[in-house]
This record gives C-alpha cells, structure tokens and sequence, in this order.
C-alpha cells in the first residue's frame, strides 16, 4: 500500500474482487445496474469511487458511458485489466474535490457511490464537499444516488463499542464505534496458518436525514428513498438505504 492509494492499495486490490462474496453475485449486481441505468437515461454516469469497476463496467455494458473517479491506482490498474476497462474514464483522485471535464462530453445525467464508500470520507467537511462537488457535475435534473448503511448503533449496549459482522476460522471482522464524533473503523483478522494478519480501514457513519441535509447544502433535495436496489421500502428496521436527490432543473 502507498499512501497515494489512500487505504486501498496492491495488498487490497489485489484480493478486492471475491467471486464467492454476495457483493458480486448477479442478484446484487444486476437490480443497481438497472437502477442507475434508468436513471442516467440517454445521458452520461459518473461513479465516484469506481474501484476495480463491479457496477461501472456492467453499467457501460448496457450503454451508459461511465467515467470513474477513484484515489487508488492499484484499484484502478485491476479496473484497466479486465475487458471493456479501457472505455472507462477515470480521474486520480479524492471524489469530495476531483473535477471531471464537462465541457466536452456535457454534464452527467446521474452520479452514484454504492456499497457504503461515502463513508470513506472520514469528516462530515468531506462529506459535504463531496454533495458539492456532484452537484457541480450534474446536469439540471441530474440524480445523485448513494447505498450505504444505517449505523448499526442499535446493536450497542451500554458501554460496549464493538460490532462483530463476520465470525469464522479463517476470518474475524468487527467495526467499533466513537458515537461522540460519528467515527468508526472496521477491523479485519485473516488467519492464515495458524498466524493473524490485521488491518482496519477508517469511516464516519451518517445518518440518512444527516445526508438530505447534506444534499440541501449543495442544492439538491430528496427524490426517492428505498431499503435497496430492488426499491423495497424503507423502514426504522432498514439496515441499508439507496436514496436519490436531485438537482432542480430550473
């Protein structure tokens, strides 16, 4: 990992892409395509965070051109390798502030962060820099779209700071939460003969009325908020939401 990769360096990218994960399965993959390719219609997508390409690459598949902002090359190199990563544009860089040029190829009809990566900005100045700088990129009646989960403080007794999401002989997993600043980071244990490997990654969780402030500030409002890609409803007992603001078209 270099410190221009952020916290997704080689050692990350290069185990990234689990095809035994369900975040990779074509039930999980295909309701977010059809999703956002009804919502960029004929115009253009922007994914910020592009990653190794899951949902950018099947995106442009179905004829929605897709540039990608990403702050990791290792990420990108391996978006790059597979077939069809060439039609991808992307920009190096952090997503909250990275501009992408619009005066060729016109503004994008939606952007999108899926599978929890607003979360990746760590201070809520980020974040809002981020609903900034999207609605800079969009044109009027353009959508920003985000998946991400609703903090699972729920699951917090009194005292206790740790959730444990994954238990099993050759993985731990647990995040812990600072409810005071929002912070909280997700520890990894790869136990591989016999010996564990630990890393964890940063995030600031945010709640879902936190982000419709968040889209006000930057001059966007709520058009639709489901539990998933799927547009089951959203409820108090959701643990993900997938919400739309748009940008006004007058």
């Amino acid at each position: 990992m270099t410190d221009e990769d952020g916290y997704f360096g080689e050692s990350i990218a290069a185990t990234y892409d689990d095809p035994s994960s369900d975040t990779f399965q074509p039930d999980t993959i295909d309701p977010a395509v059809e999703f956002l390719t009804g919502l960029a219609g004929a115009g253009r997508a922007l994914e910020l965070g592009v990653g190794t390409g899951r949902i950018a690459l099947p995106l442009a598949a179905r004829g929605v051109p897709v540039h990608g902002i990403d702050l990791s090359r290792a990420m990108v190199a391996r978006l790059r390798a597979k077939p069809g990563g060439d039609a991808i544009g992307v920009s190096i860089g952090d997503f909250a502030t990275t501009k992408v040029e619009t005066k060729t190829d016109g503004m994008f009809s939606v952007a999108y962060l899926v599978f929890n990566t607003i979360m990746n900005l760590t201070t809520q100045e980020a974040q809002v820099a981020c609903f900034r700088n999207v609605a800079e990129h969009l044109a009027p009646g353009g959508c920003f779209v985000i998946e991400v989960m609703v903090p699972e403080l729920r699951k917090l007794p009194p005292g206790q700071t740790a959730v444990p999401f994954h238990v099993g002989p050759e993985r731990l997993g647990f995040d812990t939460y600072d409810v005071a600043t929002q912070s909280m980071s997700s520890h990894h244990i790869k136990i591989v003969d016999g010996r564990g490997e630990y890393t964890d990654i940063p995030f600031r969780y945010v709640w879902p009325a936190e982000l419709d402030l968040m889209a006000q500030l930057a001059g966007l409002r709520l058009r639709e908020r489901w539990e998933g890609w799927k547009r089951e409803p959203f409820t108090h007992d959701s643990g993900t939401h997938v919400s739309v603001w748009e940008k006004p078209a007058d």
